[in-house]
């Protein structure tokens, strides 16, 4: 009874979990002080991880009969190259940003397939304190899918202004998507209205992209949550006799989803990186 007394409720139990490791207490919804640590280390170590497993594909490549471990990164490689060649008809050479991309974000999203309650728990153990938080799916954090969708952004313009030359791209800035008059009251106008389009092109585009990835990852984790819940009842209640059943049934079934999921979402940020960088060679 006294153990029952002090667990937590379902909604305690969520709110726990969707709680970042940060550096100060979160103020507002806006509070651009606060640091979501445990985004910023998980993301950061799978970020080296995916560089060593392609260097590691690029050290063992052999031009004979290729292992399993080759030939699935040679899979890889050759449906990136495809979609590059098919996007960026002038610059092969980004396929190497959108393989990074693809692998990185793949490693980050995989994270939600541990058991919800794996490393929060050993983070707790380790810390000796039973409300210590720990996310693990950085890419259910909001920053961090807007961090890498507004680095997208910064390439954009990086490469507009190497193909194009910073004149050609403030001319494009400008004339775009209305077009110029000889005019100058109408240039003017036309000049004004075609920068704030642009303008709202690029925030549009750049929310968009990370909203996308956050909002299906971190729905995922929820559900996940929500099918712990279950077990967590079955404990704590002889009369969910059912619910230990429905635990298993579910999670398996949502896991093998997810699977998908999780490689889906990598391809689908992975193709919009390219189609936007893509567009940032093309003059309009």
């Amino acid at each position: 009874m006294a153990a029952d007394a002090h667990a937590p409720t379902a909604s305690e139990y969520i709110v726990h979990h969707l709680q970042h490791l940060q550096n100060i207490k979160q103020k507002s919804i806006i509070d651009f002080s606060v640091i979501n640590l445990d985004s910023i280390v998980v993301s950061a170590t799978l970020g080296v991880l995916s560089l060593f497993v392609l260097w590691l594909a690029a050290r063992k490549a052999t031009s004979g009969v290729p292992a399993r471990f080759q030939a699935a990164v040679e899979l890889l490689v050759e449906m990136v190259d495809n979609q590059a060649k098919a996007n960026i008809h002038n610059a092969q050479s980004r396929k190497f940003i959108a393989l990074t991309v693809f692998v990185w974000i793949f490693m980050m999203n995989a994270m939600d397939m541990l058991p919800v309650d794996l490393l929060p728990v050993l983070w707790q153990g380790f810390q000796g304190d039973s409300h210590a938080y720990l996310r693990v799916v950085p890419t259910a954090d909001l920053s961090t899918t807007l961090g890498l969708s507004s680095a997208v952004l910064i390439l954009c313009f990086f490469y507009s202004i190497k193909i194009k030359g910073m004149g050609g791209w403030a001319h494009e800035l400008v004339t775009a998507p209305f077009g110029t008059s000889k005019n100058p009251v109408f240039a003017l106008i036309l000049g004004v209205v075609n920068l704030a389009m642009q303008i709202i092109e690029y925030v549009a585009k750049t929310v968009s992209h990370g909203m996308r990835l956050f909002g299906n990852m971190y729905a995922g984790e929820l559900v996940f949550c929500l099918i712990a819940l279950m077990g967590g009842a079955a404990a704590m209640s002889l009369s969910g006799v059912l619910l230990p059943l429905g635990h298993i049934i579910a999670g398996s079934i949502w896991a093998i989803f997810h699977i998908l999921i999780i490689t889906l979402q990598a391809f689908i940020f992975m193709m919009l990186t390219l189609i936007y960088l893509g567009q940032a060679h093309e003059a309009h």
